[in-house]
């Protein structure tokens, strides 16, 4: 199978070399410069040092024009730019006849005035609506799949020929690839557990204990199922690997950028110190806003992204986010 990997970021970089093991992978990068210092030596130094990349992986730095004609000699296609990339990807790609997905997880930033921020699937309507599409998602960490380490990933799209696609190229012996038609669900968990990360991370920054983290992750579940379903998602998507398995991992790993984010909060780091020691994107300081827009449109609440947003946009600090979620009203559990 002839795999195409564009975007040579950490998560881009593990999969081809985890896929590297059983296809031929061409991996795309923007920079040309960055192409050639990982052709010469054959890892990407700049975002996964330390694990090099087989035989069977190509470098490329074709000019972004040229991209479509190189998607027509792959038998897959996978976007793995951050979220604020994937318009411009899917808009190249918007004639291809082979598979397409993407890795981000988020909410696009709104393109327009009055225009509010897309998911992945929604962005692929405005801009690629014939496109075969959908998304590579779960629990995963770029250094433990490129360490060959046990792995569960969703392969989410409505159509069969993507979700097969995936299954083929991704499937064996450290990975296992479930395939799932619900793409919006997916979606937004992978985007909804970004900004809980945050939220954790600050709770654990501020060491109030694991009886504080526990709470938080199961209502920050109950959050992103009450959206999810409100944007047609099924309720059962977020009990999955998507849902639950990426929330728990994003939101206690040690290895996540979000939750990264909130520990530096709770040290009294401004965010703009903190994303910038980050080195990399964390996209659910970028998703925050957009995710709380859209639940408030819908009537659907979410205490506990607004409060993140409030620590983000810099109305709450640390102390005074947890505060207002200890002091909400009583309520049922259900609710």
């Amino acid at each position: 199978m002839d795999i195409l990997v564009l975007g040579a970021g950490a998560w881009g970089s593990a999969l081809a070399i985890s896929a590297g093991a059983r296809h031929r992978v061409t991996l795309w990068a923007r920079d040309a410069s960055q192409a050639a210092a990982m052709a010469a030596t054959r890892e990407n130094t700049q975002y996964l040092r330390g694990f090099p990349f087989c035989d069977a992986v190509a470098l490329s730095a074709l000019p972004a024009p040229a991209l479509a004609q190189l998607a027509a000699r792959h038998d897959l296609v996978i976007v793995a730019t951050p979220m604020a990339g994937l318009r411009e990807m899917l808009l190249l790609l918007r004639d291809c006849s082979r598979p397409v997905a993407w890795l981000c997880k988020g909410f696009e930033a709104p393109v327009s005035q009055g225009h509010h921020g897309l998911l992945g699937h929604e962005v692929r309507a405005e801009v690629a609506p014939a496109l075969a599409a959908g998304a590579l998602s779960g629990p995963s960490f770029a250094q433990e799949v490129a360490r060959g380490q046990p792995t569960a990933l969703v392969a989410a799209s409505e159509s069969p020929l993507v979700r097969d696609a995936l299954v083929a190229a991704f499937h064996g012996p450290a990975i296992r690839v479930y395939a799932n038609d619900d793409l919006a669900g997916v979606e937004i968990g992978g985007a909804v557990k970004n900004v809980l990360a945050i939220a954790t991370g600050l709770c654990d920054g501020l060491a109030l204990g694991l009886n504080a983290r526990a709470a938080l992750v199961t209502r920050g579940l109950a959050e992103m199922t009450r959206l999810g379903v409100a944007l047609g998602a099924r309720a059962d998507t977020f009990m999955g690997l998507s849902g639950l398995g990426d929330l728990v991992l994003t939101c206690t790993g040690d290895l996540s950028r979000n939750r990264r984010v909130g520990l530096l909060l709770a040290e009294g780091l401004s965010l703009q110190q903190a994303v910038q020691s980050l080195g990399h994107v964390a996209e659910g300081v970028y998703s925050a806003r957009t995710v709380l827009q859209r639940a408030r449109r819908l009537g659907v609440d979410m205490p506990i992204t607004a409060a993140v947003v409030d620590l983000l946009d810099g109305r709450l600090e640390p102390a005074q986010a947890v505060a207002e979620l200890m002091g909400r009203e009583p309520a049922a559990e259900s609710s």
